[in-house]
């Protein structure tokens, strides 16, 4: 039997296994289906490692993760999930001359070898924000955001697309990544009268700011980043009911429906699925279209992938890389929904 095929999963939201981040379930599936169509001429082996990295963990366990799936001899690196993390591994990704796809929302976690998979962007989930907003009618808003790669990113963007409408960001505060009691802040904050309120952030600290909101009787509109997907995992959306926020997946789109329809998956898991069927389809689709079973030839694997239809976005959005493109969504891939009553809304 010829040697198999080492794919590495990097999990950056956990010391130990099995945790968040195990996509293995994902992965498998699609990739078994092109070794029985003859695509894949033989197994392919998943090697995990862990590291507990940014905000909560450090950014050298990430490294130490890394590292340990390169000697491992593996052809290709899936992973990270966090931003922060993402950035860490880019270099890393570059310096191993390792093909490595990242389901984060950095955009600057991208190179020769680093490729994306955008779960949310850190600029362009601002410009939407904005736009919605916009559309609501609020003209001076309040903006908390995470201290952290990711906050200041967002807020960046969200500030020059609001200059860009005539947006005024009347007041901004700033938050721990991990700050669990943001009353000081959101309170300044409302005390200013705002006509619209943002958070920007990972989403740990959410549930402070939107407690917080709460509190205070404010009754604007108001709406986060994609940390509202973390609504879909215990009391988060209870908290954070009301709140707007910036999704992967619309209602309408094709393959998602078809996806759930086969797996026989609740809708509850529609974020899970469209997310884990867009991965399993660019690193099954790279090893199948690589020209040769090397590192280099699985980075040329990658690049052949062109206009798959996206389980994540609105109808019509595509998967695909090429050379010196790194980011794999093409289209509108952001949805603003809302959490209400437990529910999310598509709005």
């Amino acid at each position: 039997m010829a040697a198999p095929i080492k794919i590495g999963i990097l999990n950056d939201m956990a010391e130990s296994g099995p945790a968040p981040g195990d996509v293995e379930q994902w992965l498998r599936p699609e990739v078994d289906a092109l070794i029985a169509a003859g695509r894949i001429d033989r197994p392919v082996e998943f090697v995990k490692s862990y590291g507990l990295g940014l905000p909560p963990g450090t950014a050298a366990a990430v490294e130490r993760a890394y590292a340990e799936l390169a000697g491992h001899d593996v052809l290709m690196i899936v992973g990270p999930a966090i931003g922060d993390n993402a950035l860490v591994a880019t270099s890393l990704a570059d310096r191993f001359r390792m093909p490595t796809l990242n389901w984060a929302g950095a955009e600057r976690a991208r190179s020769e070898w680093m490729f994306h998979l955008q779960v949310g962007s850190h600029e362009d989930e601002s410009l939407v924000i904005a736009r919605h907003l916009h559309g609501q009618g609020c003209r001076r808003i309040a903006v908390v955001h995470d201290r952290s790669p990711i906050g200041r990113r967002h807020f960046q963007f969200l500030q020059d697309e609001a200059d860009i409408l005539g947006l005024e960001i009347g007041g901004t505060a700033t938050l721990s990544p991990i700050q669990e009691d943001a009353g000081e802040e959101v309170g300044r904050l409302t005390a200013q009268s705002p006509d619209g309120f943002v958070y920007l952030g990972l989403g740990l600290s959410a549930p402070a700011a939107a407690r917080a909101l709460t509190a205070t009787g404010w009754l604007g509109p108001r709406i986060m980043n994609t940390a509202g997907i973390r609504g879909y995992y215990g009391d988060f959306a209870q908290v954070c009911d009301g709140w707007a926020y910036v999704d992967m997946i619309s209602d309408h789109n094709c393959t998602m429906l078809a996806q759930r329809e086969k797996l026989s998956l609740p809708r509850q898991q529609s974020l899970a699925l469209a997310k884990g069927h867009d991965l399993s389809r660019l690193v099954a689709e790279g090893i199948a279209r690589a020209p040769e079973l090397t590192r280099e030839g699985l980075k040329q694997g990658l690049e052949a992938i062109k206009w798959l239809p996206a389980a994540e976005g609105y109808e019509g959005t595509l998967l695909g890389f090429g050379v010196q493109d790194r980011g794999a969504l093409h289209g509108r891939y952001l949805v603003v929904r809302q959490w209400r009553g437990g529910e999310s809304v598509e709005l």
